[in-house]
């Protein structure tokens, strides 16, 4: 009962905070039909202003780190994309009424890092004076990338092989054929061998370059690159962490927001989503968790480091990952996926950072 109690006592206390309670307070605006809004130009300043910052810090970081510390825990970000969709693929995108291209666009959404979910939890470990190694938000890019690129590779393969399914079926000839009431049924020509879908192994390149070269991904990039190869010290430490937490606050507001207004577009799809969406954070924030522990076993990794690997894999893409999504999967439908991430996979990875603190101090001891 002690350990319930200071669960609950840690979980309310996390709410009074206020990058929750920013997050909670838009939720509530878009409840009650509040026509507060933040202007889309600003929203987009503060998002880029927030990764640059995450970028300079992890980036100056990276320079004085030791390069075998920074790849083991690399290589485990990398796995924990992938494994999060191979995941989603073989449940969500096989559900019964889901469509394999949606599941798939999900599965890539929650593989992939929610950056303002990641600076949240680093508040709050901050706050709570637990440390962890300032090249964590280096990993960003490792997970985010690789789950993204999984998920688009295998809708297209998924898609590619239907249309080849699709095609082998039809007459050879592509003649129309006759129903048993005697109406002609017109079937679609075969396909032509220029009208196939492009090898996998030739998306890969276009895919990743498509990523890199997202707003949110260059922004986070270019401030890892000046962190690691200039002297950005000065401006980081008079201009960008001064405004870190008070731009987070506003970021954390729109996403409340936008949190509730997704919610109502989660009624136009399968209760799939739903069960996803409630219970894919925590499945996924275990597998970081674990991998976490591998890279602490190995390197030493610290105790805050396997909270954020987890909170990283807990949670899902609300910047890089929906218009990379929308690009390479146009025919996805945006309210399955970006509903059931920003609506519930994003409040809920980010009430479950309390969860894998208090699993730390069990395993590792903060």
């Amino acid at each position: 009962m002690d350990m319930i109690s200071d669960v609950v006592v840690t979980i309310i206390s996390q709410l009074q905070k206020p990058t929750l309670a920013f997050l909670l307070g838009g939720m509530m605006l878009a409840a009650l039909g509040s026509k507060l809004a933040v202007p889309e130009p600003v929203y987009k300043f503060v998002v880029m202003l927030l990764l640059l910052k995450v970028g300079l810090g992890a980036g100056i970081s990276i320079r004085e780190a030791d390069l075998i510390a920074l790849a083991v825990p690399a290589v485990c970000a990398i796995v924990a994309g992938i494994a999060i969709v191979v995941l989603g693929s073989s449940t969500l995108a096989r559900w019964r009424g889901v469509s394999k291209i949606d599941g798939y666009a999900t599965a890539g959404l929650f593989g992939a890092v929610s950056a303002s979910t990641l600076a949240a939890a680093m508040a709050m470990l901050d706050a709570e004076g637990i440390a962890y190694e300032g090249f964590i938000a280096a990993l960003y890019p490792f997970m985010d990338i690789a789950a993204l690129v999984t998920a688009i590779v295998l809708a297209k393969m998924s898609a590619a092989r239907s249309a080849e399914t699709a095609a082998a079926a039809l007459p050879q000839n592509g003649v129309a054929t006759m129903t048993m009431d005697g109406l002609a049924s017109g079937l679609p020509k075969r396909p032509r061998p220029s009208d196939k879908q492009p090898a996998p192994h030739g998306l890969v390149g276009t895919i990743l370059t498509d990523t890199v070269q997202s707003a949110a991904i260059s922004a986070l990039l270019l401030g890892i690159a000046i962190g690691v190869l200039g002297r950005p010290e000065s401006v980081y430490e008079s201009f960008y962490e001064p405004l870190f937490r008070g731009l987070l606050s506003i970021l954390m507001l729109v996403m409340g927001m936008e949190a509730w207004a997704r919610l109502s577009e989660l009624r136009k799809v399968a209760h799939a989503y739903v069960l996803y969406g409630l219970t894919g954070p925590l499945v996924h924030g275990l597998i970081g968790f674990g991998l976490g522990m591998v890279a602490h076993q190995i390197t030493e990794f610290s105790a805050g480091g396997v909270v954020l690997l987890a909170i990283m894999a807990a949670s899902s893409s609300d910047i890089s990952g929906p218009p990379t999504m929308r690009g390479a999967l146009p025919e996805a439908n945006a309210s399955a996926y970006v509903g059931a991430s920003t609506g519930l996979g994003t409040p809920v990875a980010i009430l479950s950072i309390p969860l894998w603190i208090w699993l730390a101090e069990i395993f590792i001891g903060l």
